[in-house]
């Protein structure tokens, strides 16, 4: 495809309601968008990076920078034949992988349109609903956390996460449990634990759940498979898996029995398909996970959660559970059956409201392909 121009946008959205997790909390969120332009088309990505360096060590300033200096020009330039060639053309740059992402995934987007196809298709999916469930953030008090688990299940959620840290765990999980014995309840604790809480983690298998997500160290392995063999409850590895190699290592030590993929975190959709065909050769289930998108991120976390592995159900809820209004549309929405139906329409199956991106735009800026000649 002969790329004409790249455009960057920061655009500012409101969270309906605060976000809290172990290491702060997000009322609004800053996002990154990314518009490639090629052959009368227009391919949309989102970087998921925060605002600041706590799940990871990108942001969006970092990202911003790195696309504007290094990964947009050498895109530009390249006139990729499709998306799985984006990681070699940004190979000599070492990480960024969410800054990657965000470009690598909105070549995808195109090539579906160029194709006719759904974005789902090009992917390799096969599901035409995907199972959904919800994270939620740690509440000021255990009556409003109860409050929000009942608000999700009423709207149909078939899988509950709770947010959770030293000192907001076991009474929330307890509560939960005796009031709703059998729903498919979970925990993440984006790192928040440490080797010397291995008993008070081991307590949690009273509670049946699915999985304790990323309980120790973001970069380890080791430590949790110590874990994983003390304890009865699946470890579910988030911010650990970066890419296929990490996955086949977690897999081989023992360290999880789970994987949680983001798009962003891994690098696009080539790395993300990659992780997942590695864990499903050795029979390990993976999810999607979010980080806050709006529905352009929501839409491409939809087209990857209709890969076959994708048995669990995700984090890709519903646009209305945090922004008022979305930049797509129609918005995501979830059945009362706690599903979302897979697109069939060309590209991501989302309409974006350029209008309405406009208006939220603070900081625009634009690769063009032929200054680069």
């Amino acid at each position: 495809m002969k790329i004409d121009s790249i455009v960057l946008r920061e655009i500012r959205m409101p969270l309906v309601q605060p976000f809290q997790t172990s290491f702060g909390t997000t009322t609004d969120r800053r996002i990154m968008l990314v518009e490639v332009r090629a052959e009368g088309l227009t391919g949309w990505g989102e970087c998921v990076a925060g605002e600041h360096p706590y799940f990871s060590e990108e942001t969006i300033d970092t990202a911003w920078l790195m696309t504007m200096q290094e990964l947009a020009p050498a895109l530009a330039s390249a006139d990729p034949e499709h998306g799985g060639k984006c990681p070699g053309i940004f190979r000599k740059v070492r990480g960024h992988r969410m800054a990657k992402a965000a470009l690598e995934n909105a070549v995808w987007d195109l090539e579906a349109q160029m194709r006719g196809i759904p974005l789902a298709q090009l992917l390799g999916g096969t599901r035409e609903v995907i199972p959904c469930g919800v994270s939620i953030g740690i509440q000021p008090t255990l009556e409003k956390q109860l409050a929000a688990v009942e608000k999700e299940l009423a709207a149909g959620y078939q899988r509950i996460k709770l947010k959770c840290k030293p000192g907001w765990d076991v009474e929330i999980f307890e509560a939960v449990r005796n009031r709703w014995p059998e729903i498919l309840l979970s925990c993440d604790a984006n790192s928040a634990y440490r080797l010397n809480d291995m008993d008070h983690l081991a307590s949690f298998d009273a509670f049946d759940l699915l999985m304790i997500e990323q309980p120790l160290w973001a970069d380890d392995f080791y430590f949790h498979s110590m874990l994983q063999k003390r304890i009865k409850t699946a470890v579910c590895l988030d911010e650990s898996i970066r890419n296929r190699r990490d996955a086949l290592a977690a897999i081989d030590m023992g360290s999880c029995r789970i994987i949680n993929i983001k798009n962003g975190r891994v690098g696009g959709f080539s790395e993300a398909i990659a992780v997942h065909n590695a864990a499903q050769e050795r029979g390990v289930p993976v999810w999607c996970g979010g980080m806050l998108e709006s529905g352009i991120g929501r839409s491409h976390n939809i087209a990857l959660s209709s890969l076959e592995n994708f048995s669990l159900p995700g984090d890709v809820s519903a646009s209305k559970r945090y922004w008022t209004e979305d930049i797509i549309e129609p918005e995501v929405e979830v059945s009362s059956q706690g599903e979302i139906r897979v697109p069939t329409s060309p590209g991501r199956g989302f309409q974006v409201k350029t209008d309405l991106v406009e208006r939220l735009t603070v900081r625009r800026e634009e690769v063009r392909a032929l200054a680069l000649a």
